[in-house]
């Protein structure tokens, strides 16, 4: 069936004047000529987009997931992220994973002692996380989820915003259901890294499921914007696997990673009391 299209404004400073960043097979990018964010336009209805994650995308999310999740320890590790409660009591730590596919990282901190929930819009990735781990899982979007305000000591999310139709609606709402002294990770493409500037239309990332591809800069503008203060921001992934000899790849991925010019990039953030 063919996706219904629409135009659609900045996502970040609403405006409507852009130019072509990347001309793609079926779709194509524009870069905002006021903020510089990336985006799809024109893009898919959200109801289009929502069929996108059904019965193929959980073939592909089951196939990938340890690689995804070690990939997402790893991430946290780079902030600290086992030191963030410690000494806090079992049950009193509340961890949100949006996004959680499979479930293999809500698992995971589950056995920390974390009390985990997540969100899903793939319906058979929640089917097979609450079967295999029995884990509490919302099948849909976060605004859908209704969450009480206030519930979450930890809100994570990892290459989950550049699907989403309104980022910045979505940040909100992690706000809303977060602490007051909590703390959000995300993690997503990074479209002004090394790789990414090199592969031009080739790279990993721009592919039709993401509609966003954010830098460094229009990320930190989009957290700031929505009321969020950044701890540390790392990046990482210089080469992808099979792209470059064997021999560069481990150099150049830790160049990037030291440069912080990276594939990949998080952002550990925390309520702006000044917002």
């Amino acid at each position: 069936m063919t996706e219904r299209k629409e135009h659609v404004a900045c996502g970040i400073c609403g405006g409507d004047e852009n130019r072509v960043y990347l001309e793609m097979d079926g779709f194509s990018y524009r870069r905002c000529v006021k903020c510089g964010l990336v985006y799809q336009n024109p893009r898919p209805v959200f109801g289009d987009l929502r069929n996108r994650y059904g019965g193929g995308y959980f073939e592909y999310e089951f196939e990938n997931q340890k690689n995804f999740f070690g990939l997402m320890k790893l991430g946290l590790r780079d902030i600290g992220f086992d030191a963030l409660y410690h000494g806090k009591k079992n049950g009193q730590r509340r961890f949100l994973d949006v996004g959680c596919a499979t479930g293999l990282l809500l698992d995971h901190v589950r056995e920390k002692g974390w009390d985990a929930s997540g969100v899903e819009i793939c319906m058979p990735s929640v089917e097979y996380a609450r079967k295999k781990f029995g884990l509490d899982i919302f099948n849909g979007t976060l605004d859908e989820a209704c969450f009480k305000e206030g519930t979450f000591d930890v809100v994570h999310f990892s290459h989950v915003i550049e699907h989403v139709p309104d980022p910045k609606a979505m940040l909100l709402e992690v706000k809303r259901v977060l602490k007051d002294d909590g703390h959000i990770i995300v993690t997503t493409p990074n479209v002004a890294g090394w790789h990414a500037r090199f592969a031009g239309g080739k790279w990993r990332s721009a592919i039709p499921d993401h509609i966003y591809l954010f830098s460094k800069r229009t990320l930190l503008t989009l957290l700031r914007l929505t009321g969020f203060a950044v701890v540390r921001q790392v990046s990482w992934g210089g080469i992808p696997v099979g792209r470059r000899p064997a021999w560069l790849k481990k150099p150049a991925d830790r160049l990037a990673k030291l440069l912080n010019v990276g594939d990949v990039m998080l952002f550990h953030c925390i309520k702006d009391e000044n917002a």
